[in-house]
């Protein structure tokens, strides 16, 4: 029984998070993880990024090299920021 209790914790813990919870000043610096629905693709110069909507309907940015198609669903894993102007993001570049 502790082993399947040890295996089931372990492969949640891989899971995505919902945007709102992730959204928060403790997760600042941690690597977090959340699925969703691409939009909004910006590119300007070396700089890139979509906004991720999850099943909820919460939004956040998400900085990445790669730009997946607008409507594509995805799981966007890095590291969460904060800016003053963008409010909370996932860095998936480092």
């Amino acid at each position: 029984i502790m082993i399947m209790a040890l295996v089931l914790l372990v492969f949640f813990a891989g899971c995505s998070q919902s945007i709102k919870d992730v959204k928060t000043d403790e997760n600042i610096g941690k690597v977090v993880s959340v699925r969703g629905t691409v939009e909004n693709t910006v590119k300007i110069g070396d700089l890139s990024g979509y906004t991720l909507r999850d099943e909820s309907g919460d939004t956040i940015g998400v900085a990445s090299k790669a730009l997946p198609a607008e409507g594509d669903t995805v799981t966007a894993k890095g590291e969460l920021a904060k800016a003053p102007l963008l409010g909370y993001y996932i860095d998936t570049t480092k």
